[in-house]
């Protein structure tokens, strides 16, 4: 008996053996399922054009239609309607793209491959959502580029710094508004209910109640309080700011009125913590339906 158990005791492995860290295996992971986003991307490339296009007849629209109103549309600035609505159209179209970020998730849901992604040893179920975010913002970053491009958004030389400030803040929306998306991706019944929502509800009412349109001068006392609490209000008045004032700093009143008085670092915090609760949300309904361990 005693030799016996010295020959198991020899048969059992001191350490444990692991062929592959976790950090390493999910960014492969993340890699390869973002290698199958691409690929679908580029075999229908006129999702690209189409969503170029969309913010673009908003600007040319509203632009015609209120471009002889002679107004103060932005404080002390004088400024012609379309290039006050220039940062609004680009944040909006950050937000357009990134609502749909979920639709990937829920039509494979429906076709029964997001099953097969479940039941495959994936290390970790978040390189699903890892990769929908990063190509939604690459996605949404050339569409931005390409609108800046064609409506020649930026007047003058925008700095470095500002530049930076502005690529920080459109990747926090784009963040933040894809992970919303791919919560109701996972807890929508359907791709029916998930499209009615992003586009009845969520769209329009979004945009009617940011600064994207019209100023806060403009707007009833209510409607103040309510884009006061629209995190792209503060997205918008920051890109706005730095295309009327290439000196442009943090420290700047971008909203500054007789009851709130809101700076570019307190909008860039509003917009980090609406980003660290919208990842919670999703990290949580993962760990909950489908990664107990």
């Amino acid at each position: 008996m005693e030799i016996k158990k010295t020959n198991i005791k020899l048969l059992v492995p001191n350490k444990r053996i692991e062929c592959h860290k976790k950090e390493l295996k999910t960014y492969e992971e993340t890699k390869e399922m973002l290698r199958r986003l691409y690929i679908q991307t580029f075999r229908r490339p006129s999702t690209i054009f189409i969503s170029i296009i969309q913010p673009l007849l908003w600007l040319i629209m509203f632009g015609a239609l209120f471009k002889n109103a002679p107004i103060y549309l932005f404080e002390n600035y004088k400024l012609d309607y379309t290039n006050f609505l220039n940062p609004g159209i680009l944040i909006f179209t950050a937000f357009n793209s990134s609502i749909n970020a979920g639709l990937t998730i829920i039509f494979d849901r429906e076709f029964g491959f997001l099953n097969r992604l479940l039941i495959s040893p994936i290390s970790n179920k978040t390189c699903i959502v890892y990769a929908s975010i990063i190509h939604t913002w690459t996605i949404t970053i050339i569409q931005i580029l390409g609108i800046s491009t064609i409506a020649n958004t930026a007047n003058k030389p925008i700095s470095f710094m500002n530049t930076i400030i502005s690529l920080v803040i459109i990747s926090t929306i784009i963040i933040s508004i894809s992970n919303i998306s791919i919560y109701g991706a996972f807890i929508l019944p359907g791709h029916i209910e998930f499209i009615g929502l992003t586009t009845l509800f969520l769209n329009l009412p979004t945009l009617f109640t940011s600064t994207a349109l019209a100023p806060l001068s403009f707007m009833p006392k209510w409607l103040q309080l309510i884009c006061c609490m629209n995190p792209l209000t503060y997205a918008i008045e920051i890109i706005r700011n730095i295309n009327l004032d290439n000196n442009f700093s943090l420290t700047t009143y971008i909203i500054n009125k007789s009851w709130i008085s809101i700076n570019g670092y307190n909008s860039i915090m509003v917009l980090l913590i609406t980003n660290i609760t919208s990842f919670i949300l999703v990290r949580s309904i993962i760990k909950y339906k489908y990664d107990k361990n």
